[in-house]
């Protein structure tokens, strides 16, 4: 995204059009009001990436245009949030006079919280030596006594060099409950943190009468799993990333959650483990009896392909199903299958990308009786 394109004007105009759109779209299905839920008009990303480029002895940040893939320079970026807009330049003001900092590097990731920490990843396309890591420790220290809750990777082809943690922690509340979530480098996070947590208020008070057990596929870090606990007697949930499953595992711990349990399996494996088709030694070892728990409702927030058939057809078993989209289209496509079964009690748009095409939708199934 063209970072001149933010103009908190058109915000507005741009949701109705949005709103207009998905409520068209999915009229054949029968759905109730469509619930909306805004972002903020700027600063609402929390992690963001830029190339750099290399002028003389100047250094700047590049993006690119989506249609022409014309490299343009990139000052501020109002998308972004207000701690990464204010250290864009004095990260690059801080890199320039180091020779052995600059030299090859290409790109600077920025990972931010709520919570006022920030991570960022420095990428060459040069190994680093222990010079590097002594200066980048330096620059680390610099900016943590300025009072910045900093921390720096640098990464290079098979290297990694972390100062000191390759993670942050993000709060969000829910319900007036608070949750600490660590979120990993280069794992999946929602970029729009004001919005991410607007879709666990939603989920929570979707799931708020429950009863028995909630199964949960693709959970990720464990954000959804951790929110909706309070709701039910026990929440199983699968993700097949290690990386994800072990972040979902320490936010189990560090909130003191007791209900849920995590299994690094796929949909479709899980899947197949449902219907008897295979045995994984990961249930066992997890202590998970499948034959256990009751879920009566399952939550689904599969990647923008959706749910394979398979999976889809597993989860018109349950009385209720909870659906997070990042894609309207295979939304849609899945629906198509779940519809025969259930129909549509509520109905949402989470505007998680201003002034882009991209919505993110919720919706909750019933089983029709």
């Amino acid at each position: 995204m063209n970072s001149s394109l933010i103009d908190k004007q058109q915000y507005q105009a741009q949701l109705d059009e949005k709103i207009t759109h998905l409520k068209s779209s999915f009229l054949e299905f029968n759905p109730p009001d469509l619930e909306v839920f805004p972002s903020p008009e700027k600063n609402y990303r929390m992690r963001t990436e830029f190339r750099v480029w290399h002028e003389g002895d100047d250094l700047y940040y590049i993006m690119f245009k989506q249609d022409t893939k014309e490299k343009y320079r990139v000052d501020t970026f109002p998308a972004a949030g207000s701690l990464i807009n204010e250290l864009m330049p004095k990260l690059l003001n801080a890199i320039k006079p180091i020779e052995n900092l600059r030299r090859k590097l290409f790109q600077v990731d920025f990972l931010s919280t709520l919570t006022g920490e920030i991570l960022i990843s420095l990428l060459y396309h040069r190994q680093l030596d222990d010079e590097w890591e002594k200066n980048a420790r330096r620059l680390k220290e610099t900016f943590n006594d300025e009072g910045y809750k900093l921390d720096l990777i640098g990464r290079a082809h098979k290297q990694k060099k972390v100062m000191d943690k390759e993670y942050v922690h993000e709060k969000f509340t829910v319900n007036g409950r608070t949750l600490t979530y660590q979120q990993i480098e280069n794992s999946f996070t929602q970029p729009n943190a004001v919005v991410a947590e607007k879709m666990l208020e939603w989920a929570h008070n979707c799931t708020k009468m429950s009863s028995g057990d909630l199964l949960e596929l693709y959970c990720g870090n464990g954000n959804f799993s951790l929110a909706l606990a309070p709701n039910f007697e026990r929440v199983l949930a699968t993700e097949l990333a290690k990386p994800s499953v072990k972040s979902a595992q320490y936010n189990i711990k560090i909130n003191n959650i007791e209900n849920v349990k995590i299994i690094r399996m796929s949909a479709e494996e899980f899947t197949q483990a449902m219907d008897g088709q295979r045995e994984f030694r990961r249930l066992k070892e997890a202590d998970v009896d499948l034959k256990e728990y009751k879920c009566n409702t399952i939550f689904v927030d599969p990647p923008r392909s959706g749910m394979d058939e398979k999976t889809c057809k597993m989860v018109q078993a349950y009385e209720r199903i909870l659906y997070i989209s990042c894609n309207p289209e295979t939304l849609k496509e899945n629906l198509i299958t779940l519809s025969k079964t259930h129909k549509i009690s509520r109905f949402a748009l989470f505007d998680q990308f201003p002034y882009t095409h991209h919505v993110e939708t919720g919706v909750m199934l019933e089983l029709i009786r």
